[in-house]
């Protein structure tokens, strides 16, 4: 399903909820450890930043992975969900190779996104609204952690629990490091345990799929993608969505995709 989007102007605007907040109106934790047992490497990755209101509650928030392959990049506060309200929580996660399996990355997503559950509230958000976000390789993650449930029900939580699932350009097929590892070509989609296909099911919570333009995205992502939103449809899903960034290429899709995110979360806050 094809969605054509003008969002420029939105973006530009940058509108979400109060525009008259300012910086002083949030504050930023760095460095948090959301992981206390571990090898050093993992201590040493496992670590999230929090940036939220600073003097209101009962705020959502915004759980986002970062991208890089699952082999790189590094947490960051995306601008586009500053001052608008939000917390979000800027998760850093290990990376291949350096540990041994891509079920150590989700592990840490799931580890991470329980974190949020279980402390939120001491920073003034409510549990209730938190949601999970991430562009291309954490994309993969949200995938993973929200539609197979065995990753969070280990640490106590229900993905069923998440508000909404915001997948940015995000693998649905098993994801390609983890292919290259067994030898497998890009050009050889697989679905096994490891892809989000695998655990499409009707009672997950909602997702908001998003896409670079079909044309300008990395090999195939777009189709599989649509895959996943026609495969949870014929599942029985009635909350997942499909948008399509007409002119945006992987990296530079995010950046519309935020306008999709916070809409959303405003539409469902809506007292």
């Amino acid at each position: 399903m094809k969605k054509w989007l003008f969002l420029t102007l939105l973006i530009v605007a940058g509108v979400y909820a109060n525009a008259q907040t300012t910086d002083a109106d949030y504050k930023t934790l760095s460095d948090i450890a959301y992981r206390t047992e571990g090898d050093a490497y993992a201590l040493e990755r496992c670590k999230a930043d929090i940036y939220c209101p600073a003097n209101t509650q009962s705020f959502p928030t915004v759980v986002w992975f970062h991208g890089g392959g699952l082999t790189g990049g590094e947490k960051f506060i995306p601008d586009q969900l500053k001052r608008c309200g939000l917390a979000v929580v800027a998760v850093n996660y290990r990376l291949l190779p350096r540990c041994s399996s891509v079920a150590d990355c989700i592990d840490d997503a799931a580890v991470a996104v329980a974190w949020v559950f279980n402390n939120i509230g001491k920073y003034g958000g409510d549990k209730r609204r938190i949601y999970v976000a991430g562009h291309s390789a954490g994309g993969y993650l949200t995938n993973m952690i929200g539609l197979d449930r065995k990753w969070l029900k280990q640490y106590g939580i229900e993905a069923d629990s998440i508000a909404a699932l915001f997948p940015f350009s995000g693998h649905a097929v098993t994801h390609k490091a983890y292919r290259e590892m067994l030898g497998i070509s890009e050009t050889q989609p697989t679905i096994d345990e490891f892809a989000p296909l695998y655990h499409v099911r009707p009672d997950a919570p909602p997702l908001i799929i998003i896409s670079g333009d079909r044309e300008m995205e990395m090999l195939g992502r777009y189709e599989e993608q649509a895959y996943l939103w026609r495969m949870m449809k014929v599942a029985g899903h009635k909350q997942t969505f499909l948008y399509e960034m007409d002119g945006y290429n992987h990296g530079d899709m995010a950046a519309p995709a935020f306008h999709i995110l916070k809409e959303y979360i405003k539409k469902q806050n809506i007292k």
